[in-house]
C-alpha cells in the first residue's frame, strides 16, 4: 500500500519513538495544521514545519515519525473535543432519542467546521496517491464514530428500545441521515451555504424523528407507541 515519499523516507524513523514534551508537540502540530491548510498535503515538508515552528528538522521527526503520523494528529486534535463527546455519550445507557439527539448535533457540528471540511479536502485529494492516509483517517474518526454507535444500538436492543434486526445497519442509516447532505456540500461548495443554529437543530431533530419511528419501542414525539 503506497505511502507518501516522506513517509517511506522516514519509515525506519518511525519506528522509534523518544521522550517528548506533550507541550511541545502540540505547538508543531498547531502550526503543522497552518502549513497544511495553506500549502496542501503533497507540498508540505518537515522542513518547512520546522522552519514555521523554529526548530530543526530532526525535532519535528522526534515528535513524529512521518508527515502522515503528523496530519492524522492535526485532523484528531482538531476533532478530538467532539469525538470524546460522542464517545461518552455512546458509551453510557442514556434514553435513545437522547443520545442520538447529542450525537447527531456532534456529527453535524464536526462536519460544518472550516476548518475540518479542508483537512477533509486535502484528505479526499491525497488518497488516490496515499490510500493509507485515508484509511487512516477513516479509522480514527468515521468508523470509530460507526463501531460506537453499532455498539451502543446493540446494547439497546438488548433493554428493548432498539428494535432493529441489524444495529449496524441502522447505525450507518442514522450517520448517512445527519451528514447526507451536510458532508458533499461542505466539501465542494462550502463557500455557498451557512448553517444557521436553527437549520442544524431542525436537520438533527428530523434525522432522530425518522430514525426513532422505524427502530425505537419507546413513544415517538408526535406519534403512538410503537
Amino acid at each position: 500500500m503506497p505511502m507518501s515519499r516522506e513517509t517511506l523516507g522516514s519509515d525506519k524513523r518511525s519506528r522509534v519513538r523518544v521522550p517528548r514534551g506533550e507541550v511541545r508537540r502540540g505547538e508543531i502540530a498547531s502550526i503543522a495544521e497552518r502549513v497544511f491548510l495553506e500549502h496542501g498535503f503533497a507540498e508540505t515538508t518537515m522542513r518547512m514545519v520546522a522552519v514555521e515552528a523554529g526548530a530543526s528538522t530532526e525535532t519535528v521527526y522526534r515528535h513524529f515519525g512521518s508527515k502522515d503520523e503528523m496530519f492524522i494528529e492535526v485532523v484528531g486534535n482538531r476533532t478530538r473535543e467532539l469525538r470524546q463527546r460522542i464517545e461518552t455519550e455512546l458509551e453510557g445507557t442514556g434514553p435513545l432519542p437522547t443520545v442520538l439527539e447529542a450525537v447527531g448535533t456532534n456529527l453535524y457540528v464536526s462536519m460544518i467546521m472550516p476548518e475540518v471540511s479542508a483537512l477533509a479536502c486535502i484528505i479526499v485529494g491525497e488518497v488516490p496517491r496515499n490510500p493509507a492516509l485515508g484509511e487512516a483517517f477513516y479509522a480514527m474518526a468515521p468508523g470509530r464514530t460507526l463501531g460506537k454507535l453499532t455498539s451502543y444500538l446493540t446494547e439497546a436492543r438488548i433493554r428493548g428500545d432498539f428494535v432493529g434486526d441489524d444495529p449496524e445497519l441502522a447505525a450507518n442509516m442514522f450517520i448517512g441521515l445527519i451528514i447526507g447532505k451536510v458532508l458533499p456540500v461542505r466539501l465542494f461548495i462550502p463557500h455557498r451555504e451557512y448553517f444557521s443554529p436553527a437549520h442544524m437543530k431542525r436537520h438533527v431533530g428530523e434525522a432522530v424523528r425518522i430514525f426513532l419511528s422505524v427502530y425505537y419501542r419507546g413513544v415517538v414525539e408526535g406519534g403512538d407507541q410503537a
